[in-house]
């Protein structure tokens, strides 16, 4: 019994109850993986048949890593353990079973591109707009009606569904829902859905299946059962309803995946099911300093739903969590990156030490090119670096062809997207000429009329398009980015997909236009004589470089790791960055509407910061671009609901623009008095995305500057006091390179440039 002396007194008490039904809370960092191990092999020791052990997980990976320690521990004997997620589990019951209704054994699963190549073909025969009925959304809503156990036919005849389909201008999609249905059936084809679906439907129409299986999994264990949907659980209900031998493991605190249709109401109601379950509550913390475990439960603390729980650690008290506000996300990357770079040299760490989380997709821009700058190498976790996503792509490819029209990769890629009528029969017929006289596709294209091809007019319309655009591309980056968005329908496209991924391709496309709008005024002349003019071939040419070190990467390189919160769940590192932390963006502004919602949004919170072992930062921007204008940005009221006492508000740089650690505005880590001072929420409206600015003199007049020289100190009404470190050029082209007090460095033409001599 040597297991259950490496176990705590909670954790061994859950492991021992293996009769009944149990309700294992598990914290964070709690140790709950080695408790469900311990709890197999404990009930192998204790002679259960392994064939009779079902342990459900959400992931693959979940099942494997506890599969191979039931293994280490107890040996082959495990194999015969039925593990596995829900999807694969069911999946080998239906191709059992599948017959009694009415699927062939061996029927078909489809993934999404399958099933959205589906809803394609019958709105075409439906002769339903794509673009209401856009193929992702409706798989969404099927997706939802399903884990929900709402059939097509009772979709179809509940008249309120209908009413707010009707108001949204899809009346027929209860119609698409039972095509979509049964043309699967007809198919003898289920999507992943199904798999939950029709395993719901086998034991509640045929009992003598149900019973067979009830008896054969007499002890049942269900992992991150916080995150399970309503399909899931009145499944795990009916097979546990003979021997109510179930455990279930999870924590309410980290149920962050309603979105997908996690409902949590099954493990706050779980106890109403199951009136003689046995609550073990795990709340030892094995993995965090006890600020983090402290700081965090100060947060989670506020939520009204919750089961309570006491997380505690014996770990060190470690360091007050950093706090860091930056003026723009731009400069939040830039503290972000040094800090990081700090910390390594300062702890010996290395760059897997070290994570960077943030709330959406979109967020990682700053962060990569921030990492990039201090030759500090990242992978993004779970998804694609920022320049690599298909809508960013897909933009680029735009911006491309305008600045060099013979292109014909990034011409191929965007001359049917949004969808204009121009197909592969066409483009295959331009492609033959263009081989035969060895020219371009665009040369091609320019001469489709005179040429003689027939129904080219949406050629015609296209090649009018980007010669329209490449009229402009001597103004400014951003104007010009912004208009090809706009008029080549590729904003309209993405923003009319309501997914939950539709949305992020968006928000990625508006980050990709901020990051133009910040490129184009970084080095302006306007007149505060700051040098402006960059132009969209000048962005092309640093994304080209960007791009071109993703695709240099080594994955088994040692990097930072970037990625959403929601990826990072059931991780851990030594140092993390929580970046963002602005009201509308975290919490999310999507989640305003109920209480529910907010709660979610500060259970995710709190995953964010229990993912941090040793040291945790948090920061905050106080303005954004938001499609080319400058927005405030409220500090996130999460910020003002941790313990005041955990926090250490940080100003990363001093007055001469050189990284300062030891720099605090509140060494003592109290907040009194603070809060509106730190966290800036009574300040005025941001102007320009300046490290930091003085208040505007009425009464200022500039000097003469024809005799300013390297070393003088000068006044500029809008970014304060300055050093001037550099001078170059001649006559109306005189430039002055300029350190200002704030932090930020600026080149000024000094025929612009309103500038006071300090004698």
């Amino acid at each position: 019994m040597d297991y259950l002396e490496t176990l705590n007194p909670s954790q061994r008490a859950a492991v021992e109850q293996i009769d009944g039904p149990v309700m294992i809370i598990a914290g964070a960092g709690s140790g709950k993986t080695r408790v469900l191990t311990y709890r197999i092999v404990h009930m192998l020791r204790h002679h259960v048949d392994p064939f009779q052990i079902l342990s459900l997980t959400f992931t693959n990976k979940a099942a494997k890593e506890m599969r191979h320690r039931v293994m280490d521990a107890i040996g082959s004997e495990g194999r015969n353990i039925w593990m596995g997620t829900f999807h694969s589990i069911f999946s080998r019951i239906l191709r059992v079973e599948s017959e009694r209704i009415g699927y062939p054994r061996n029927f078909t699963i489809y993934d999404s591109d399958d099933s959205k190549s589906l809803i394609k073909t019958l709105l075409g025969e439906l002769k339903l707009d794509d673009k209401m009925y856009k193929p992702s959304n409706m798989l969404g809503r099927i997706s939802a009606a399903k884990n929900a156990l709402i059939s097509a036919e009772e979709y179809m005849g509940n008249s309120e569904f209908f009413e707010n389909d009707n108001s949204s201008g899809r009346p027929k999609f209860g119609h698409l829902f039972k095509l979509y249905q049964d043309r699967c059936f007809r198919a003898g084809a289920m999507d992943f859905d199904d798999l939950l679906v029709n395993t719901h439907k086998l034991f509640a129409k045929h009992l003598d299946v149900l019973n067979k299986y009830q008896h054969q999994f007499k002890y049942i264990m269900v992992d991150e059962f916080q995150d399970t949907n309503h399909a899931q659980y009145m499944i795990i209900k009916k097979l546990a309803a003979v021997n109510e031998n179930i455990a279930v493991v999870g924590d309410d605190a980290q149920s962050i995946y309603a979105f997908r249709g996690a409902n949590i109401k099954n493990i706050l109601g779980f106890q109403k099911d199951f009136p003689e379950v046995k609550i073990f509550k795990l709340e030892q913390n094995y993995r965090s300093t006890k600020t983090i475990v402290n700081a965090a439960s100060s947060i989670i603390e506020k939520n009204k739903d919750q089961i309570k729980k006491n997380v505690w650690t014996d770990n060190e008290a470690g360091e007050r969590i950093r706090v860091f506000r930056a003026l723009t996300d731009n400069e939040e990357g830039k503290m972000v990156a040094s800090a990081i770079f700090q910390d390594k040299m300062n702890h010996q760490a290395l760059n897997k030490d070290f994570a960077i989380l943030y709330r959406t997709n979109m967020q990682s821009r700053s962060m990569e090119e921030a990492l990039r700058k201090l030759n500090i190498p990242y992978k993004i976790y779970g998804g694609l670096s920022f320049y690599q996503r298909k809508e960013v792509k897909d933009l680029l490819a735009y911006y491309r062809v305008v600045l060099n029209p013979n292109d014909e990769e990034a011409l191929k890629r965007i001359i049917n997207y949004p969808t204009r009528g121009i197909g592969k029969t066409t483009m295959e017929k331009i492609a033959l000429v263009a081989d035969q006289h060895k020219v371009s596709l665009w040369q091609v294209m320019e001469q489709v009329g005179s040429i003689g091809f027939k129904n080219m007019g949406a050629v015609e319309d296209f090649v009018t398009m980007i010669k329209s655009f490449r009229i402009l591309l001597d103004r400014n980056a951003y104007e010009v980015a912004m208009h090809i968005a706009k008029q080549s329908g590729v904003l309209k496209a993405l923003y009319e997909d309501k997914t939950v991924e539709g949305i992020a391709r968006y928000e990625n496309t508006e980050e990709l236009l901020n990051g133009i709008k910040e490129f184009s005024v970084s080095d302006t002349a306007d007149d505060d004589g700051v040098l402006r003019g960059k132009t969209l071939a000048d962005f092309m040419a640093d994304v080209a470089l960007m791009t071109n070190d993703d695709k240099d990467k080594d994955p088994d390189q040692d990097h930072v790791s970037l990625m959403t919160i929601h990826s990072a769940k059931g991780l851990e590192y030594k140092f993390v960055h929580v970046v963002g932390l602005e009201e509308n963006l975290f919490p999310s502004q999507m989640a305003l509407n109920s209480r529910q919602e907010l709660e979610e949004e500060r259970r995710l919170f709190y995953v964010a910061l229990t993912r941090a072992m040793k040291k945790l930062t948090i920061s905050f921007a106080t303005s954004r671009f938001k499609f080319g204008n400058l927005t405030n940005a409220e500090p996130s009221r999460f910020l003002s609901e941790i313990d005041p006492q955990f926090l250490h508000f940080e100003n990363m740089f001093s007055s001469s623009g050189q990284y300062n650690e030891s720099y605090s505005s509140n060494r003592s880590g109290s907040m009194s008095g603070l809060p509106k001072k730190a966290l800036n929420i009574q300040r005025p409206a941001a102007k320009a995305p300046v490290a930091s600015q003085a208040p505007v003199d009425p009464n200022f007049v500039p000097d003469d500057t024809s005799n300013l020289q390297t070393g003088m100190q000068v006044i500029h009404q809008r970014f304060g006091k300055g050093n001037v470190t550099q001078m170059e050029g001649s006559g109306d082209n005189r430039k002055a390179h300029i350190d200002f007090a704030d932090g930020s460095k600026k080149v000024l033409v000094l025929k612009f440039a309103k500038l006071k001599i300090v004698e």
